[in-house]
């Protein structure tokens, strides 16, 4: 595992600090999902792509599997 280091400002982490908030791991899991939000808008623009090059000779079932299989080999 990586480590970076975030400065904020002192009231945001009082906040958090008073409210119990493991700071850590609520960013770690933001990046997590920002990561993930990245790969799909870039497998989506990837399928458009596909899509305006191949037209409609692909059906949507087809497209899902493919979709799948990508997941599954990351």
């Amino acid at each position: 595992m990586s480590v970076i280091t975030v400065r904020i400002p002192k009231e945001v982490k009082r906040v958090l600090e008073k409210r119990r908030v493991n700071i850590s791991e609520t960013v770690r899991a933001f990046l997590e999902q920002y990561v993930r939000d990245m790969e799909t808008k870039e497998l989506a623009g990837r399928l458009d792509t596909l899509r305006d090059r191949v037209g409609t000779k692909i059906d949507a079932e087809t497209i899902a599997k493919l979709v799948r299989e990508d997941r599954k080999s990351r």
